[in-house]
């Protein structure tokens, strides 16, 4: 009897440690998967935008892709006593890249067209929006800031009464649709642009003034002529941008993306396409980004 329990207790740990031995190591416990693993979480974990820290000092920034915000509006900065100027910042180059900025939304039916086409192209875009928009389609403005394109300030209403009689009526434009995208989006920009470019609307006292209160504007200095009358079409856009962007490897591209226009939406792709064949990357709107002269 002895004898017969200590065999089966010999054939049974035989059996235990086979069983051992044919085990599969668990992913865990594979180097190269755990190391897959960690790449992973730190791309899921990778930061969509840039946030000011208090004093500005964090906004030196070596790409051209990242959206940039502030968590505080000029009046918060103001009551908090912290510095609402922005440090001397170098403009951030390199390579060919094309900006494709898009003024006067968001409206519901035109931005979230050309949304979807950015999305399928895989490219960020730069959205000036006016606070009126804003106000109409907040969820459209969400859908900006959450698929990582940079939003830029457009003044409340586009109305040139308001903003270029004087400075003062053109901060108080901005810092209203400051505190409307702040509302909605939990940030606002650092970036404007002004209605109509700063050619012939500005005088001398806007420049320092802007810059006092931390905003950098940006101009264009390629124009898809979209806004132009006569009802230009899809193909004339493409042709503009085709034509402007020849010999250059920086373009800061004008177009709309309100309502009434519907050409816009139809040449965006061929208009990705043809910058992409002229091995132009793309671009968001920053402090940093240079001027377009």
């Amino acid at each position: 009897m002895t004898r017969q329990i200590l065999s089966t207790l010999l054939l049974s740990a035989t059996l235990l440690l086979a069983g051992c031995a044919g085990q599969t190591p668990s992913p865990a416990a594979d180097p190269e998967s755990s190391a897959d693993s960690s790449a992973a979480a730190t791309e899921t974990t990778a930061p969509a935008y840039i946030t000011a820290d208090d004093s500005f000092t964090n906004l030196q920034l070596d790409t051209p892709a990242m959206p940039v915000y502030d968590s505080y509006t000029i009046a918060e900065r103001r009551a908090k006593n912290l510095p609402t100027q922005l440090p001397q910042l170098t403009p951030y180059k390199d390579g060919k890249v094309a900006y494709l900025t898009f003024d006067d939304g968001p409206d519901d039916k035109n931005t979230p067209a050309i949304l979807d086409i950015l999305k399928e192209n895989d490219v960020p875009a730069t959205f000036y929006v006016t606070g009126a928009h804003a106000e109409l389609h907040p969820d459209v403005l969400k859908r900006i800031f959450a698929e990582h394109h940079a939003i830029g300030n457009h003044s409340y209403d586009h109305d040139y009464r308001k903003l270029y009689p004087a400075i003062d009526g053109f901060l108080g434009e901005m810092q209203k649709t400051d505190d409307i995208i702040k509302n909605i989006i939990g940030v606002r920009p650092l970036i404007l642009r002004a209605p109509g470019g700063v050619i012939g609307n500005f005088t001398s006292a806007y420049p320092p003034a802007l810059a006092a209160n931390g905003y950098v504007e940006h101009d264009w200095n390629v124009s898809s002529a979209d806004a132009a009358p006569g009802h230009p079409t899809a193909q004339d856009f493409i042709g503009n941008i085709d034509s402007q962007t020849d010999n250059k490897d920086f373009a800061i591209i004008l177009m709309h993306s309100s309502e009434g226009h519907e050409e816009t939406v139809k040449a965006l792709p061929e208009i990705i396409r043809l910058l992409k064949a002229k091995g132009f990357s793309f671009g968001v709107i920053t402090p940093m980004t240079p001027q377009p002269w």
